[in-house]
């Protein structure tokens, strides 16, 4: 086979030839070793040159840093071709370019990995809290959302936000019903997710003026009528149950010390003294599918960042190394966890036969500190999992990371995190791509004897968190490029939750 030839066809041309021989060795029904595609991409021709006619430029010494696993095709690959296997083939030719140190828009470091656009992506997300374009009327409900994702990556990059604490509060003081929770806009009915969204916007913002706006009384009524008698939560009043309810009902019980007791007219009420948390682990765990994945309610398909959502759950119930593997298989969690991650594209799909996308560095990156600390639990250093892998994970981060900073970042003047390449950024990929990096960078172990704050009340586990920085000589980042510290459960600035937490603590009941 040419390299050269090999170089210059299409993705899809490509991929097709290798079942028909092209391929150095294979087996029946899988490709094992295609090397010589990526290597052609890795050295530059020099016509008139004596001996071998290729040198090494400055770019492919610095390129050939790069792990083969991130610069090849796949080393194994079922010879069924199918729509999605095809797109499968598109995406890794679409990132290849990229994550091989060749890109010309990019100055790579001596790893082959680029600086991360601190200041571009700040500017996009400032832009994105101003003025929108008409056509976003129609996402008119999602605008909680959007300054959630905003606040968050500014404040993950470590940007001062308290200048929109002012436009937060009055945004939001007229969405909030006076039955409980909050709506997308003036005049929507209540929904835990833009409620969720919210509730964080004023956790990051801080302060009694933003805490005290919050109508918990009412709150609790408006939980108390999701819950449901299977021990679920509906998204709002007569709408879906699934394990967002799960978890987004349990980290508002959490930020806002809310009394577990039900209103009457709940219909989970009961006269044996059920609860707002009565039967929510075993609805959790019911939610767990066939594959192991975590699928939104029982018996449909698996989806990552379900699985995220029911191990925070769990993991504001109880302490993780005890309550996840109660309700969960663990091991074949993360099995189909450690499926989502794929090379040589690296970062994270959401669902099995589904491409890679950015956000997934959070919603299935998230998933693995929180397993981490289930697996290590109590057990002495030299049991844990740093005794069983180089770092201590179950995921490639240097993988994760490669993606991110190759992949994800805008490098045009416009900046912010997306999707993939061919993508355009947003605030929502950027807001989630950036969780991802952080939690790359960072190890998050549960403290089984203290809560980081001194409050009364029940369920205080998801405050029992603490991190500290990896640092390693083998970094491929560079130093310059670390980020902020986000809680594993909540997914806001480490410290924001606790301050939350506490202040509704100390006023006690309504």
């Amino acid at each position: 086979m040419a390299g050269s030839s090999s170089s210059s066809a299409a993705p899809s041309e490509t991929f097709e030839r290798l079942p028909y021989g092209d391929q150095q060795t294979s087996r029946s029904g899988f490709i094992t070793e295609y090397p010589a595609l990526a290597e052609s991409a890795l050295v530059e021709h020099v016509s008139g040159t004596a001996g071998s006619p290729y040198i090494m430029s400055t770019k492919t010494a610095r390129a050939s840093m790069i792990p083969d696993l991130f610069t090849q095709l796949p080393p194994c690959r079922d010879l069924l071709i199918t729509e999605s296997s095809q797109d499968q083939d598109e995406t890794i030719q679409e990132c290849l370019p990229f994550l091989s140190g060749l890109n010309s828009d990019f100055d790579y470091n001596e790893h082959g990995v680029p600086r991360l656009g601190r200041d571009r992506h700040i500017a996009f997300l400032h832009k994105s809290l101003g003025r929108l374009p008409s056509g976003y009327v129609a996402a008119d409900a999602s605008r909680p959302w959007m300054f959630y994702w905003a606040l968050n990556g500014l404040s993950t990059m470590g940007e001062d936000i308290s200048g929109y604490r002012d436009r937060v509060i009055n945004t939001v003081r007229p969405i909030q019903n006076e039955t409980g929770g909050f709506g997308g806009g003036n005049g929507q009915m209540s929904h835990l997710a833009p409620t969720y969204a919210i509730l964080l916007s004023l956790a990051i913002v801080g302060g009694p003026e933003a805490f005290d706006l919050i109508d918990r009384k009412s709150m609790w009524k408006w939980l108390s009528a999701l819950k449901q008698p299977d021990g679920g939560f509906q998204m709002s009043i007569g709408g879906e149950e699934d394990v967002r309810g799960a978890y987004i009902a349990a980290v508002i019980i959490t930020l806002l010390d809310i009394p577990l007791e039900l209103h009457p007219d709940s219909p989970a009420w009961s006269r044996e003294g059920a609860t707002l948390l009565t039967g929510l682990s075993e609805w959790i765990s019911r939610c767990q599918t066939f594959e192991g994945g975590m699928s939104a309610r029982p018996d449909v398909e698996a989806h990552g960042a379900y699985a995220f959502c029911a191990l925070a759950c769990l993991s504001i119930l109880g302490n993780p190394h005890d309550i996840i593997p109660k309700y969960l298989d663990v091991p074949l969690l993360i099995s189909w966890l450690s499926a989502r991650q794929y090379a040589p594209d690296s970062g994270f799909s959401g669902r099995t036969n589904k491409l890679v996308d950015g956000c997934y560095s959070h919603w299935v990156g998230g998933c693995w500190p929180l397993l981490e600390a289930c697996l290590n639990g109590t057990k002495p250093s030299s049991q844990r999992l740093a005794s069983v892998t180089s770092d201590g994970k179950l995921y490639s981060r240097e993988g994760l990371i490669r993606y991110i900073l190759c992949c994800c970042q805008d490098q045009s003047k416009r900046g912010g995190l997306r999707d993939k390449p061919s993508h355009s950024s947003d605030s929502y990929h950027t807001c989630y791509v950036l969780a991802g990096f952080s939690s790359s960078q960072n190890n998050w172990k549960f403290d089984h004897q203290v809560a980081k704050i001194d409050f009364g009340g029940s369920h205080t586990s998801a405050f029992q968190w603490t991190s500290e920085p990896i640092i390693e000589s083998s970094q491929i980042f560079d130093e310059g490029d670390r980020i902020g510290t986000l809680h594993p459960i909540f997914v806001i600035p480490e410290g924001a939750a606790e301050k939350m937490r506490a202040y509704f603590a100390s006023k006690g009941g309504f």
